[in-house]
């Protein structure tokens, strides 16, 4: 009776099948099935609205046919009216107990919202209905990665998807299972496997996108996305998308180009404007961005992002950067970030007094900015500490969000040191880092110590390429801020949204050179690959790393003989005592004094080690006595490198940092920590008191 539907639908042939369907039900109004198959033929025609109107239509013919709420709920998931959808699912089953594909979509829905009891529960439902179906499969495995058990799910995935290796949804589960192990070039198998039945899938495209980018091949990962740019119709995110990856892949024009197309039709897109200026600095276009930028600025002179990428191409506290932030104040006189630009020149020019007016008018614009009422809580500080501890204390009383009571709350800790109240701060201090813990990076834990044999090259002329690392309280972004200005080609990639994906960013490596699981050679074919997507040419090295465990020995000795170590050192009680009251770089967790110095300590004989056995070739920057000395701290890298490096701005790093010794002040309410820290310190040369 209504094959001529089930025909077309069979071919997809939408208007056929509507114009079939519409017949039927004009013919046969009363009949559920006809409706059913006008709700199949306006899905597949992409009408979905409609389709829920029809399938309502039918269940109100036949509300006992499980299979039509089963429809519905389908549906429903499409439109993401998950509630919904779960009534629906509910009523099928409590219709039709033996109605495997609703226990499924059930089990399915308990998935996504985390209910993994009850999802366990649903699929053993539907496994006692049918348990030799790929359907099983797949939702077994997607429990067991929720769990975290991503070996048991590739197995179950690979066993099951051998049975039935065209089922889509197993497919699916197997990609994120692959994608969970690491293992990337299977997972893009997997899921291209997906696209190739459903080529017009945004999302799935855009999975293997990125996966192509996180194997290093960013080019690739733009050219899968481009034929979606064809036409007048392509969102703007996704072209940035590719831009963004074109950039990545080294192609720098191309990049550009794209990016000022959407810069000027909508500049108040912040990630082009940002990946734009980077494709200009790679080019070497100044005098182009800085026509391209003033343009713009005539006609959005309140864009702050446009201002600040006009700032990149002049020098640093030039005339010509002054020049650019008077012309910002003159076109958007009440700009708040043009006044903080303002008062970073003043600064500069030594002229304090002028800065601290414009924070005075800052607060008057923007009542509780915290970089203003920071400037002025310095100033009471310097003469007045416990005035500073009620101006803070009056701040937090009216402090608008929880992010800016974080920040008075960092400031009220220093306000205490200051008043020589070291134990108020240090309570300060670590109760805010044991909040955010949760959210923060695990510590990684050091590999045991090993017998090694020296290393005896120490040729700094054959060293190509430099890795940069300081554990948290080292002052290593001083370091690398320094290298930075210098115009060294640092890549702080690891520290940013996108890192790479290599056996300096995963904290697995350690375990897998530990237990030889893994191939050295490989890690570090690995981490070269990815050189161009970075933009690191192969002779211009400088990579600074997330984190350091002397098991990479074992891969650079071998297979990077090039690459020199620079490890920022000072002593560990002060090193301790900087990460608990200003932070780090790493966005470590840092949940008690005591826990931190424990793995301090760990990580730092780690350092001991590698230089007492000289296990490669490395410098030991100590930056005891040049924290807040921007002209020795340049000195002391050039030394460490041979080379002539000229010194920062002073204050370009912000306010100083507590002084090399200064841990002798925490003594009371740290000496638990300090203790824990005293061994180590010694070992490194450190005065034991």
């Amino acid at each position: 009776m209504y094959e001529p539907i089930i025909d077309a639908l069979r071919r997809g042939a939408a208007d056929e099948a509507l114009t079939a369907a519409r017949g039927a039900v004009a013919e046969r109004g009363d009949d559920p099935a006809a409706h059913r198959w006008l709700a199949y033929a306006l899905r597949l025609d992409g009408d979905r609205e409609a389709a829920l109107e029809a399938i309502d239509a039918a269940i109100r013919l036949a509300p006992e046919n499980a299979d039509l709420h089963l429809d519905r709920a389908g549906l429903l998931l499409q439109e993401r009216k998950l509630d919904e959808a779960q009534a629906a699912l509910a009523h099928s089953t409590g219709l039709d107990p033996n109605q495997f594909p609703a226990y499924v979509i059930q089990a399915q829905l308990a998935l996504g919202r985390g209910d993994l009891e009850e999802a366990q529960r649903l699929t053993r439902t539907a496994a006692r209905i049918s348990d030799q179906h790929p359907q099983i499969a797949a939702l077994e495995g997607n429990l067991a990665l929720r769990r975290g058990d991503a070996d048991q799910a590739l197995a179950g995935l690979s066993a099951a998807a051998k049975l039935w290796p065209e089922e889509p949804t197993l497919r699916h589960a197997l990609g994120f299972a692959y994608l969970a192990k690491g293992h990337l070039a299977f997972a893009e198998q997997a899921f291209r496997g997906l696209l190739e039945a459903s080529p017009d899938s945004l999302p799935l495209r855009a999975l293997v996108a990125d996966l192509l980018r996180r194997q290093g091949r960013p080019g690739d990962a733009a050219d899968e996305i481009a034929p979606l740019l064809t036409g007048d119709e392509a969102a703007p995110a996704l072209r940035r998308m590719v831009a963004e990856l074109e950039l990545e892949a080294g192609r720098d024009e191309s990049a550009r180009d794209s990016l000022l197309e959407l810069v000027k039709e909508n500049p108040d897109d912040r990630r082009s404007i940002v990946a734009l200026a980077e494709a200009w600095r790679r080019l070497g276009a100044a005098d182009d961005a800085r026509t391209t930028l003033d343009a713009l600025l005539e006609t959005a002179p309140g864009n702050i992002d446009l201002w600040r990428a006009r700032l990149l191409f002049e020098e640093f506290a030039s005339p010509e950067a002054l020049a650019v932030v008077e012309r910002w104040q003159q076109l958007d006189p009440d700009s708040v970030p043009a006044l903080e630009a303002r008062i970073t020149l003043h600064d500069v020019a030594g002229e304090t007094g002028h800065g601290d007016a414009l924070a005075a008018r800052i607060i008057e614009l923007q009542p509780g900015h915290a970089k203003a009422e920071t400037r002025i809580f310095d100033r009471l500080l310097q003469t007045d500490p416990d005035a500073a501890i009620t101006h803070v204390e009056g701040l937090l009383a009216r402090a608008p969000d929880e992010a800016v009571r974080s920040n008075l709350r960092q400031l009220l800790g220093r306000c205490f040191d200051a008043a020589g109240q070291p134990a108020a701060a240090v309570a300060t201090w670590a109760e805010l880092h044991s909040e955010v813990a949760p959210q923060r990076l695990p510590l990684l834990e050091p590999s045991i110590a090993r017998d090694w044999p020296a290393d005896d090259s120490e040729d700094v002329s054959r060293h190509s390429g430099l890795l940069l690392w300081g554990a948290p309280g080292s002052l290593i972004e001083r370091v690398a801020g320094t290298l930075h200005a210098a115009g060294a080609p640092l890549f702080a990639d690891r520290f940013g949204p996108t890192p790479p994906n290599d056996l300096f960013q995963r904290f697995a490596t350690v375990n897998a050179l530990a237990s030889g699981a893994a191939d050295p050679a490989a890690l570090i074919a690995e981490w070269r690959a990815a050189f161009p997507s970075r933009g690191i040419k192969p002779d211009q090295i400088c990579d600074w790393l997330l984190w350091w465990d002397n098991t990479l020995v074992t891969a650079l000795r071998e297979h990077a003989p090039e690459a020199m170590l620079l490890v920022a050192l000072r002593d560990p009680r002060d090193m301790l005592l900087d990460w608990i009251a200003h932070g780090a770089p790493a966005p470590f967790a840092l949940a008690s004094p005591e826990a931190g110095a424990r793995w301090l300590a760990k990580v730092l004989d780690q350092v001991a080690e590698l230089h007492e056995h000289n296990l490669i070739a490395h410098r030991l920057l100590r930056m005891d006595g040049v924290e807040n000395d921007m002209a020795a701290l340049a000195q002391m890298l050039a030394n460490a490198l041979d080379v002539s490096l000229p010194a920062v701005a002073q204050g370009r790093f912000g306010p100083d940092r507590m002084a090399a010794g200064r841990w002798r002040d925490f003594v009371e309410p740290l000496g638990d920590a300090f203790a824990l820290l005293t061994p180590v310190a010694v070992r490194l040369g450190y005065p034991q008191d």
